[in-house]
């Protein structure tokens, strides 16, 4: 009988084909011509850091989950790996800054109207770990992926529902707000949550999970904006932003203002 021939679905996985790489390493394409040198370095690093918040989203939407089952070890598990990748986020921040403000030069008008500002995973982050920012969400208005996680409690709705199941009384209407308002702080969660310091070690620890990941956050951006003036300094961004005079204001905003408040209280 003669042999058949094998099929690619009857072909043994390999390492090449489980993680598609002939795929994944046709996907930089420098647009300047001849290609500048340093223009693969930067499309590798930015395709690296949309693959790391689509694993954090990925990790987020399980914290949530967990947070909602009573499932403390999954939720502190899945904390830290967020704040290591987060670590990781800025380490890279190290490989971007070995490229020259020249050599960035070289092919930066090649970008045109393309920016970092409009990284949908990133406000997708930014959403689901709490963040209600109605002037950014005038430029999603019509996505309707964004429009599905603002339907949803973030993370720190979630969080303050595992407080109230372990018995901690959150204000109720902390508890009711919708998940589309922006958090609004609030000086009697504040008590409580001092309390919770001062009474209940375990659940103060996640609270500083929480404390832990929003300074990943913000040390992330710290570092950003400072390669950013370091390549560019104060020319304008791609895209019409104003490039580091932007990302300035968003330094030091922190997701959870009432988990920052009660420090000087403890």
């Amino acid at each position: 009988m003669a042999h058949q021939p094998i099929t690619d679905s009857q072909q043994a996985l390999t390492y090449t084909s489980y993680l598609r790489i002939h795929e994944l390493l046709e996907l930089q394409v420098p647009r300047s011509e001849p290609a500048e040198h340093d223009e693969t370095l930067f499309i590798i690093i930015h395709q690296t850091y949309e693959l790391w918040f689509k694993q954090v989203l990925h990790e987020c939407n399980h914290l949530i989950a967990a947070l909602g089952k009573n499932e403390a070890a999954t939720a502190r598990h899945t904390f830290k790996r967020i704040l290591t990748i987060l670590k990781t986020l800025v380490g890279q921040v190290d490989i971007l800054e070995t490229m020259t403000p020249m050599e960035f030069t070289s092919f930066r008008a090649r970008l045109e109207s393309a920016s970092g500002f409009q990284s949908r995973q990133f406000r997708a982050l930014e959403i689901t770990l709490g963040k209600r920012d109605a002037r950014m969400m005038q430029h999603y208005s019509q996505d309707p992926v964004i429009a599905a996680i603002v339907a949803k409690p973030t993370l720190y709705d979630a969080f303050l529902g595992y407080l109230s199941h372990q018995g901690i009384a959150i204000p109720a209407d902390v508890l009711s707000r919708k998940p589309d308002d922006p958090i609004v702080e609030s000086e009697e969660l504040r008590r409580i949550l001092v309390s919770v310091y001062r009474e209940h070690p375990v659940l103060a620890d996640l609270c500083e999970r929480l404390i832990d990941v929003d300074e990943g956050l913000q040390e992330w951006r710290y570092r950003h904006v400072k390669m950013v003036e370091r390549t560019i300094g104060f020319k304008k961004g791609t895209g019409g932003s104003s490039g580091v005079e932007y990302l300035r204001n968003t330094l030091f905003r922190p997701l959870f203002a009432d988990l920052w408040a009660i420090r000087s209280e403890l």
